[in-house]
Parts: C-alpha cells; sequence; structure tokens
C-alpha cells in the first residue's frame, strides 16, 4: 500500500476518532493483509459500532484488531447514518 503521509500516533488517531462521533458518524473497523489500489473491500472487524459514543472504546476496537491481526493494514472507516455511505475512511495501522 502506497501512502504519502506518515502513519498516525494514538493521540492523533484519538482525535479523529472524536471528530467522526461528533460528526454523528458511525465508526467500523476493516483489515486487510496487503491491500492494493483497487481494493475497495476490505474484511470487517466485528460489526460496525453502532453505539460507540465514546473515542476510548472505538480505539479498544482498534487495539483488539491489531492483536489479532497485527500483519495487516487496518482502516477506520465513519459511515454517514443519513446518506448511507462512508464518509471518512482513513489508515490507522501499518504492519
Amino acid at each position: 500500500m502506497i501512502t504519502y503521509l506518515p502513519p498516525l500516533g494514538d493521540a492523533q488517531v484519538a482525535e479523529q476518532i472524536r471528530y467522526l462521533l461528533d460528526q454523528g458518524l458511525v465508526p467500523a473497523i476493516e483489515y486487510a493483509s496487503d491491500p492494493g489500489p483497487r481494493d475497495h473491500y476490505w474484511d470487517m472487524w466485528k460489526l460496525p459500532l453502532f453505539e460507540a459514543r465514546d473515542a476510548a472504546d472505538v480505539q479498544a476496537e482498534i487495539d483488539a484488531c491489531k492483536a489479532a491481526h497485527s500483519g495487516c493494514f487496518i482502516k477506520l472507516i465513519g459511515y454517514d447514518r443519513r446518506r448511507q455511505t462512508r464518509a471518512v475512511s482513513l489508515v490507522v495501522h501499518q504492519p
């Protein structure tokens, strides 16, 4: 996977999670072992976190996904309930 941005630190990821939640987006976590530029669909980690209200809850799920799939890329998704589409997508872990 090619990226032009440096990896995000824990504080930066927490800020992104808070932004997602403040905007009313539904966080979800996806992972892939070797994503290519045309890989639009990654494996989903559990179900979207519909009830998440705190960044710590989402961060705990990201950490659990990292522990289970340490050799994978992990992506945080923000779904817009109203428009029923993905509004935000960012890689939060790179192997």
